[in-house]
């Protein structure tokens, strides 16, 4: 909207001093006009004030005069129509797309809302995205979800803190919520409005100091992280164990190889649940390994044994390549491959 206005106003500008200054010089040269009063003609003649003719003109400056007046006042409506027609485009525009959006939200389930549009929701947006969740952004700032529509996603403006927002988004159906605003306080806020309102959500938020980290557990996060803290730990680990820091980089990060660490759940119509991980074959025959397998229980067994059994309702924590990795989730689902 301020694009096109800016636009707008630039071109009623343009067209404006180009006819005062053609006014100008005709005056001038032709009518033998001083500056000033020539000026001061090319103002009231485009204006259409009509004050009358300042000195007597020639035949040739009535002309020009004439002339002028046809295509300032001409130029000058055209530019207020050109003005007019945007500010209605925008208008209208701006009204079309918030209804399509508003519909397309109103489709959604099982989606995750971004609470804040800045790097690290971005990242966190970008991740899902790429998982091939819906995700929907809600940030304060027009600009922000301007952005974030024009990168392929739903967008809200408003404050993520008001349970009406985030009630728009529909949170009573979303799957996730990540907190990533500009302060604590906020993302507080944000994690209290989004448990209140849908208990089961799965809810992740950033922390910059210890104390709001506490807090935002105690009030319900099931994730929260401190970018600050997470920084540090990562540059210490790069110098003291560097060939650490390296393989997780490598699992968790698109470092060329395509290998990824993902968590899988059996379903109970699943072949392989009550086989153990040695029966299973997974990582003779999937080329998937299992790094750990998370209980119906809360529990995690990592590093599992051959003899480990595998559970309905347990998580395979899992790495390998994505074919691979597929055929593994679409057996524990039990869906056909």
């Amino acid at each position: 909207m301020r694009k096109i206005l800016g636009n707008g106003l630039l071109a009623v500008s343009a067209a404006i001093v180009l006819t005062l200054v053609l006014g100008t010089l005709g005056f001038v040269y032709i009518a033998d006009y001083p500056w000033l009063d020539a000026f001061y003609m090319a103002v009231f003649t485009a204006t259409t004030v009509g004050y009358g003719e300042l000195h007597a003109m020639s035949p040739a400056a009535r002309i020009f005069n004439s002339v002028y007046i046809l295509l300032s006042v001409g130029l000058l409506f055209l530019a207020i129509g050109l003005m007019t027609q945007r500010i209605v485009a925008a208008q209208f525009g701006n009204l079309f797309e918030k209804r399509r959006m508003k519909k397309m939200i109103e489709k959604l389930d099982k989606h995750y809302i971004i609470c804040g549009f800045g790097r690290v929701g971005r990242v966190a947006a970008a991740e899902l995205h790429t998982a091939g969740a819906q995700v929907v952004i809600i940030d304060r700032s027009e600009e922000r979800v301007s952005w974030a529509i024009r990168l392929g996603y739903l967008g809200c403006l408003g404050d993520s803190t008001r349970d009406e927002t985030l009630r728009e988004v529909h949170i009573e159906r979303a799957a996730g919520l990540v907190a990533a605003l500009a302060t604590d306080a906020d993302n507080l806020f944000a994690v209290i409005s989004a448990k209140t309102l849908n208990p089961a959500i799965r809810v992740s938020a950033r922390a910059a100091e210890e104390e709001a980290e506490r807090k935002m557990r105690q009030v319900g996060a099931d994730n929260v992280f401190a970018p600050y803290t997470a920084a540090g730990t990562r540059l210490a680990q790069s110098l003291l164990k560097p060939h650490v820091r390296q393989f997780l980089d490598f699992a968790t990060t698109p470092l060329g190889v395509d290998v990824r660490i993902e968590q899988v759940e059996v379903a109970e119509v699943s072949n392989l649940v009550g086989k153990s991980l040695a029966e299973a074959r997974i990582r003779g025959e999937m080329h998937v390994i299992v790094l750990a397998i998370r209980r119906s229980s809360g529990t995690m067994e990592f590093n599992p044994p051959a003899e480990a059994l595998i559970c309905a309702k347990d998580y395979l924590i899992v790495m390998g390549e994505p074919d691979p990795l597929r055929r593994l989730e679409a057996r524990v689902t039990g869906v056909t491959a």
